[in-house]
């Protein structure tokens, strides 16, 4: 029987090379050199091109015949189209998560803001992971299993294309806010308002990008 592909070759190395791709170890338009990173893996090139093959249809990587694997750039028209996806499905799961959040939900959103203020206040930029870690709570706490899995592959494309731009001070405050008074919101059981605050700050993300895009 084969193995699941979480406890296989193959599945180690999706985790590794989704590293890769969403920290920008391997830059968009690059393309992934299959000798070098099965040679920094320890694999064969079979475990490594079921992982890239699994990337792919996660959007992650972009297949070109006889030429490889390559990690996607960004265009403005599919940061757009991204977005649109992501505000739907993170404004509802934002409302249900007001009305089916626990005690130990609001424990877990408070940990992580305190968290990404501490690792920004001592000068890491604001890592992709903690910025995913604050948004799969705020799933988690909506209880729609459905919903998240789909939020999670837009989510990393997104990462995926801001892998590329600088990180802008201003934009990571105002972040790091939003997702305190997203917090708030949750904590009071008001769905209204914790989709309105979830929409406003993924508007605010998508314009940051854009801009980013067409200096």
């Amino acid at each position: 029987m084969t193995p699941p592909l979480h406890l296989s070759l193959a599945g180690q190395a999706v985790d590794v090379l989704r590293e890769q791709v969403l920290t920008g170890e391997i830059p968009p338009g690059s393309r992934v050199n299959e000798v070098e990173v099965a040679q920094k893996l320890g694999i064969s090139r079979g475990p490594l091109r079921e992982a890239i093959r699994h990337l792919a249809s996660e959007g992650l990587l972009t297949l070109v015949p006889h030429r490889g694997a390559f990690v996607p750039d960004a265009a403005p028209d599919e940061v757009k189209a991204l977005f649109e996806l992501r505000t739907a499905l993170e404004c509802a799961a934002a409302e249900l998560a007001a009305s089916r959040r626990t005690d130990l939900d609001l424990v877990r959103l408070q940990e992580v803001c305190a968290e990404s203020r501490r690792n920004y206040r001592a000068g890491q930029p604001f890592p992709y992971r903690l910025d995913l870690a604050f948004h799969r709570t705020m799933l988690d706490a909506a209880r729609s299993p459905h919903i998240a899995e789909q939020v999670r592959l837009v989510q990393q494309r997104v990462v995926l294309l801001r892998s590329a731009l600088e990180d802008d001070p201003s934009h990571t405050h105002a972040s790091m806010d939003d997702h305190d008074e997203l917090v708030m919101a949750v904590a009071d059981g008001d769905a209204a308002r914790a989709s309105t605050v979830m929409r406003r700050h993924l508007s605010r993300v998508c314009a940051q990008m854009m801009t980013s895009l067409n200096r």
